[in-house]
């Protein structure tokens, strides 16, 4: 844990090395990278924050322990908002990650699904050019974090 600091919408909390959080931070403008620690409020509003995970085991099981840190209620002035799980290959997941990725969902508010993006390996992704999937989620994150809004 560490004690958030600055103005953001939301966090971008990575689960593990390698989750995705750079590349969706350049898809999907508005969070910040909370450097793999959560982001604890010292005072002040409450900080939102969004998993991410890869979806080979590993990383689906770094989740799943993020999950229990929030639902243990050790996390006083956090708000999550869901997971976001960045497909670690091309395809259908195996069906044992299949198994694991819907137990992990059920300890989260909600789950959104990043499909492979070739493109991703090739350049840094922008707003300008991303996948129906990753432009849905950019506008539940909007909506979710818009003080106007209720959920």
């Amino acid at each position: 844990m560490r004690t958030a600091t600055g103005a953001t919408r939301w966090w971008w909390l990575g689960c593990h090395g390698g989750a995705g959080v750079t590349s969706l931070s350049g898809a999907v403008p508005g969070g910040t990278d909370a450097g793999r620690y959560w982001p604890v409020p010292a005072s002040g509003p409450v900080q939102r924050v969004v998993l991410v995970a890869r979806t080979h085991a590993s990383g689906l099981e770094a989740a799943q322990l993020a999950a229990r840190q929030w639902a243990s209620g050790a996390l006083p002035g956090v708000d999550l908002l869901g997971l976001v799980v960045v497909a670690d290959a091309p395809g259908r997941l195996p069906g044992p990650l299949r198994d694991l990725l819907r137990l992990v969902e059920g300890g989260v508010p909600r789950t959104w699904s990043v499909p492979w993006e070739d493109s991703w390996r090739l350049s840094s992704p922008s707003a300008d050019s991303v996948s129906r999937p990753v432009g849905r989620m950019a506008r539940d994150l909007l909506s979710l974090t818009n003080p106007g809004v209720s959920r």
